[in-house]
């Protein structure tokens, strides 16, 4: 927690719900980052996801360039408990009032368990939000535009090992078919590449059999014959055991904190398997919605934004490479540089005009 500039939490006045934001740096800019709405088993956990997560925008922003800080509102629901629509709605109420208490440090879209018709109700208590619904003046779902960015991921791993960046004839993993994954799977199919998937919703088979894609068990897949694997789900899908199971030469995906702990990077590495960092890959839902809607771009700028993760990805494996280096180390560096550079910014003098040197 001492890394973070501000941590808020408070027992929700409606929903007796905790509702937990954590600030972790505005030295580019004001805090950005989703509301997760998800189930923990101690309140606790949901802090650590805050804590972790928005350090993770920090550096996803500094990354890509932008001028937005990093930060996570969580929402820590009791295991078992489904909320009605009523209580729903209290729930949001409460994120709402608790963002609006910060003043404009910190605004907040979608994530795990919420969308943009809950940025909808939260924004009609503050204006510090983003990606509610177009017929509201928001930019909408951020799906299609995360899908996107991680297929501008991929662009740039495929050259680097096949020396295109067609993905026609590779064989992907992909891991997850909720909006993101699936619209990313349709992309994918788009491009010509061969895909096996899962979902721990048997339902999604469906989805499956619309790409003609093959489909394996959450438990298989991740040791499938393939190219790339492709996380597209919740976090923590690399672990040490896990790692070792891989047959593929990248893991390029959207899924946040993908890896169960940092040296996870380092093993795969080992085994010359390029992971791209999931706050690269997969930034560029958020890319578009805070290039639009907090930062007033238009739309074909907004789209060159989310389209330069791939020349980013390029820059980052050849530092990487240059240096003998993770993508990881590689990208958290060029983090740090960047925000060295606002600090310094910040903090170098300046000269008045009322007393000229």
């Amino acid at each position: 927690m001492l890394d973070h500039e501000q941590v808020v939490m408070h027992t929700g006045r409606r929903s007796r719900l905790p509702v937990i934001v954590a600030v972790h740096s505005t030295a580019l800019g004001p805090a950005a980052g989703g509301l997760r709405l998800w189930h923990y088993a101690d309140w606790r956990d949901g802090l650590t996801d805050a804590l972790r997560l928005s350090a993770a925008m920090t550096s996803k922003f500094a990354v890509a360039g932008l001028s937005s800080g990093g930060g996570k509102a969580v929402v820590a629901l009791p295991e078992g408990l489904e909320l009605r629509p009523d209580r729903r709605r209290d729930v949001l109420r409460d994120a709402a009032e608790v963002i609006a208490s910060l003043g404009g440090a910190y605004a907040t879209g979608p994530d795990v368990g919420t969308g943009p018709a809950d940025m909808a109700v939260i924004g009609e208590s503050t204006p510090h939000v983003f990606c509610r619904p177009k017929d509201l003046g928001g930019s909408g779902d951020s799906s299609p535009h995360t899908a996107q960015g991680t297929l501008a991921a991929l662009r740039a791993v495929s050259r680097r090992l096949y020396g295109t960046s067609s993905l026609a004839g590779r064989r992907l993993a992909v891991i997850g078919l909720g909006r993101v994954g699936a619209g990313l799977a349709r992309l994918l199919v788009a491009d010509g590449a061969t895909l096996t998937v899962t979902d721990i919703d048997p339902g999604k088979r469906t989805v499956s059999d619309e790409l003609g894609a093959v489909w394996q068990s959450p438990e298989e897949i991740i040791a499938a014959d393939v190219d790339i694997v492709v996380p597209a789900a919740l976090g923590s899908v690399l672990t040490r055991q896990t790692s070792a199971e891989l047959r593929c030469r990248a893991v390029v995906g959207p899924a946040n904190n993908q890896l169960a702990t940092p040296d996870v990077a380092d093993l795969l590495h080992q085994r010359d398997i390029i992971w791209v960092p999931d706050f690269v890959a997969g930034a560029g839902g958020v890319i578009h919605a805070i290039s639009t809607e907090l930062h007033h771009v238009g739309a074909d700028d907004a789209r060159a934004r989310v389209d330069a993760i791939e020349e980013t990805v390029d820059h980052l494996l050849d530092t990487a490479q240059h240096h003998g280096r993770t993508p990881a180390q590689a990208a958290g560096e060029l983090a740090r540089q960047r925000l060295r550079a606002a600090a310094d910014a910040t903090s170098s003098p300046t000269t008045s005009l009322d007393h000229p040197l």
